[in-house]
């Protein structure tokens, strides 16, 4: 059976290297990854409307009986129209195709059909322009929605799902054990398949659904739970004493309780005998990279060497500039993609040798060519920029090194607890004295040009302005695009200012160029998509303006804001929307009530529920292929405990009811769990 799921897709009937090229497009290499590439929605057939009582312009179904033959006729532009007249027994109604062949041989004369579109009306006729259809005597109620890609058309991937269930034995291995099943009510796995690509009714979807989202969200919390689990063999790099005290005296500042508490829970676990495995999460300007110093403190003064991984160069850079003045006396060095071969092949003798106690960059530092000699402590910056394989992939440049994650997004605990299930959680809840506090206000676009003349007064005083635009080009509803909002800038606003346009769909090396030359001052105004949502500290930006603000999250826009403040002068975050939506006011009034990054995501998850601290990257976890954390949290809770439950008695899954769960989990991570 499992051989089943590893066969090439090209095994298929009716799919050649061609189509199996765009198979793998899609994430479906083999039969196994076909019957898991799950639609993104479904259109509902089950009951068709008479074409009198068939609402207009709303997608509906009609079974209809075609009357004669389809015409064809030549049209402008070398187009062929085809016209299929149909009836229901009652009206009459016309379907119209274009350039569409195998019309008049798919539908025949005196058969009928179920057609699934748009109905428009005049006042001599109803219609439908290009609807689905199929024959009503082997029509399936609930219609799968897949992602396309171009070459590879709905019908043909059910064709491949159809051909792909032939295979299949009638008795198919459940990776769920099913005392599991019994207790949560979940189907068999054949079951859940069959009725997520060919549900029978929207209620058989549901029960299908319901256990794929458990399955796979038990996967999930059984990979992070044994990555966790790791860290309690034993380490040899143990820290033989606390030097946190001897560091924070070298401190031009004094520490925040918070940062003195999480350096202390951090530097506890590396004393332990065990692997650090730890999260340390804090709002924007919390002080985590004094934390991060205080640690590579430690561990260097212990003979190790350490190792922090940032997103992006520019913030890499930025790093490097903190920890080289924090920590005088510690060999380090900065490691970019920019960097010559023959530099960092210098760099990586350096750190064979031991001569370099302390590297930061970006994932340049994954790269083959590098090793250490004693690597005891990792760092990563903005988790959810970073997947849990990258994790391991840096980890695995030393002997189970101490990890320690860092993330500047508020998360209420609870959330947090689950997502981040392989890390112990430090929270930093209290900023350093002298941080800024913020001034938002949030305006309707009639107040725009007093706007820009607030931010021509701070540009004229030498201070810096950032302003962010949802989209990169001309979108719909007037919404501004970056590369528009900065010509009329240049034209009409800011007549004579520097501006620099920064987006991502621009090349790593021309956004690395553009934040470089707005950190450096060689550019007043910076006007970008969410791209400098991490990654950008200019301490002289005082003015930070958010076009079309409805269109992000609390969490985001906080992310936002958070770029100014960073230095002495008073900084002022300018929210413009003409949104009306009560929830939208809502959420833009919470933004100028409160700098707390935490209250912020608490009102957050009230307002939007959780998916808005996922988005699509899902905060740096394996990709999920149908749970939704939007709607699926009292499922993660139930998942999280059957997860704890089985690795209590079998924490590697190598009892015979759950092997199916350890290759999955396998799967999954990449085998990075093994």
């Amino acid at each position: 059976m499992r051989s089943l799921f590893y066969k090439k897709i090209q095994e298929l009937k009716g799919v050649g290297e061609k189509r199996a090229r765009l198979f793998a497009k899609l994430g479906a290499p083999t039969v196994g990854a076909l019957l898991r590439f799950y639609p993104r929605a479904y259109e509902d057939w089950s009951n068709p409307i008479p074409i009198q009582q068939a609402p207009l312009d709303v997608p509906c179904a009609i079974r209809g009986t075609v009357l004669e033959r389809p015409s064809e006729t030549r049209i402008r532009g070398g187009m062929t129209l085809y016209k299929v007249k149909i009836t229901d027994g009652d009206s009459d109604m016309e379907l119209t195709y274009f350039n569409n062949p195998y019309i008049p041989l798919m539908l025949k004369e005196g058969e009928e059909y179920l057609f699934y579109g748009k109905v428009k009306a005049n006042f001599l006729k109803r219609e439908m322009s290009a609807p689905q259809f199929c024959s009503a005597s082997d029509c399936p109620a609930v219609h799968p929605i897949y992602p396309l890609t171009k070459g590879l058309s709905g019908r043909m991937i059910e064709s491949a799902v159809k051909n792909a269930f032939a295979l299949l034995p009638d008795a198919m291995q459940d990776p769920i054990p099913e005392d599991i099943r019994m207790q949560y009510g979940l189907c068999q796995l054949r079951y859940a398949l069959e009725n997520i690509h060919r549900p029978r009714s929207m209620e058989d979807l549901g029960i299908a659904r319901k256990r794929l989202v458990f399955e796979e969200l038990l996967v999930l919390q059984l990979g992070l739970l044994r990555l966790k689990g790791r860290s309690r063999t034993e380490s040899r790099l143990r820290l033989p004493r606390d030097d946190s005290a001897e560091y924070f005296a070298l401190l031009p500042f004094e520490p925040t309780g918070a940062q003195r508490r999480a350096v202390k829970e951090a530097v506890g676990d590396m004393m332990s005998g065990y692997p650090m495995n730890r999260l340390i999460q804090g709002d924007v300007g919390s002080g985590k990279t004094a934390v991060a110093a205080a640690l590579c403190y430690c561990a260097v003064r212990s003979g190790m060497q350490a190792a922090l991984m940032a997103p992006t160069e520019i913030l890499a850079r930025q790093h490097f500039a903190t920890l080289s003045g924090l920590l005088k006396g510690v060999r380090t060095v900065l490691l970019t993609g920019s960097l010559t071969a023959a530099k960092k092949r210098a760099i990586s003798e350096s750190l064979q040798s031991g001569e370099i106690q302390l590297v930061i960059g970006t994932h340049a530092i994954l790269s083959e060519g590098i090793a250490f000699q004693r690597l005891g402590l990792v760092i990563t910056d903005e988790q959810h920029r970073f997947g849990v394989s990258q994790r391991a992939a840096l980890a695995s440049k030393g002997d189970d090194p101490h990890m320690l994650v860092m993330s500047a997004t508020p998360i209420p605990r609870t959330l947090a607890l689950m997502i981040y299930g392989d890390l112990d959680l430090s929270v930093l809840d209290e900023m350093p004295p002298g941080r800024q506090k913020v001034d938002t206000y949030a305006v309707t676009g009639d107040k725009r040009l007093r706007a820009f003349r607030f931010i021509k007064k701070q540009i004229d005083a030498g201070r810096q302005c950032y302003i962010i635009c949802p989209m990169i080009e001309e979108g719909p509803n007037d919404m501004a695009s970056v590369n528009e909002y900065a010509v009329k800038t240049r034209k009409e606003w800011l007549p004579g200012c520097k501006i620099g346009v920064l987006h991502g769909k621009m090349k790593p090396k021309e956004k690395e160029a553009v934040m470089t030359d707005f950190s450096e001052g060689r550019i007043s105004v910076l006007i970008s998509t969410t791209v400098v949502e991490v990654g950008m500290d200019v301490p002289n930006a005082t003015v930070m303006m958010i076009e079309n603000a409805e269109r992000y999250g609390l969490s985001q826009l906080h992310q936002l804001r958070g770029r100014v403040g960073r230095g002495t002068d008073k900084s002022i975050c300018i929210l413009i929307s003409d949104a009306q939506n009560e929830d939208t006011v809502a959420r833009l009034k919470t933004m100028c009530q409160t700098n707390d990054g935490f209250r912020i995501a608490e009102q957050d998850l009230k307002l939007r529920g959780p998916g808005d601290f996922f988005g699509h990257r899902q905060h740096g976890l394996p990709e999920l292929k149908i749970a939704d954390m939007t709607q699926d949290m009292n499922v993660l809770k139930q998942a999280q405990a059957v997860a704890r439950e089985i690795l209590r008695t079998d924490a590697d899954l190598k009892a015979p009811s759950h092997r199916g769960l350890r290759a999955e989990v396998r799967q999954l991570f990449e085998n990075k769990t093994d």
